[in-house]
């Protein structure tokens, strides 16, 4: 045990420098994070004045890591203190994935992409009046309150959203490919 504790002494030993200067990287990002999230003590000007600072000693900097985060915030910046203090928008990716999916949430797992997930992207039209109808309406829903929705129909554009990913996931499949190209190949040589 003592062998596996000098190891590990002698391996932080190595690694002292570079583990302080992590500390204040991650001391530079907490910064950040400070001047994003709202609370009570600073207003939205006060934030925003304190990110533009930030974004503005690190530019200048000389530590390439610094640039890369001054980088990275001049990215995000133009969007990101609009509609002041009262506007209704999702704080953070939890809070927009909330927003999405609320009851839906075991279906996509935030994974650090961008897109927001296809089944959004297709269904979106008729899915967002689902998933959100529960944050609207505080009782269980009657059958009063549904029969209004009986005759809807799925629009024309997400019904050809859907089928078009079914193509192009027989597309993608190796073992599906083979037969989707055959049947590609037979309706272009019956078409008239």
């Amino acid at each position: 045990m003592t062998r596996l504790a000098g190891c590990i002494d002698r391996g932080l030993d190595i690694a002292r420098d570079a583990l302080q200067q992590v500390g204040h990287y991650a001391k530079d990002l907490q910064a950040v994070d400070d001047t994003l999230k709202p609370n009570d003590t600073i207003t939205g000007q006060e934030r925003e004045t304190q990110f533009l600072l930030l974004w503005q000693q690190w530019e200048s900097s000389a530590d390439p890591v610094q640039q890369h985060f001054a980088k990275l915030m001049g990215s995000f910046e133009p969007g990101l203190f609009v509609g002041g203090e009262a506007a209704d928008f999702p704080m953070d990716n939890l809070a927009l994935e909330r927003w999405f999916k609320g009851p839906k949430g075991h279906e996509r797992r935030i994974y650090g992409r961008r897109h927001t997930g296809v089944r959004i992207v297709r269904q979106g039209p008729t899915l967002m009046l689902a998933l959100d109808a529960h944050v609207h309406h505080d009782a269980p829903f009657t059958v009063d309150d549904l029969a209004s929705y009986g005759d809807a129909r799925v629009p024309a554009s997400q019904q050809e959203a859907v089928e078009r990913g079914k193509i192009r996931r027989q597309a993608r499949s190796r073992k599906k490919r083979s037969v989707w190209l055959a049947d590609l190949a037979k309706r272009s040589w019956n078409a008239p």
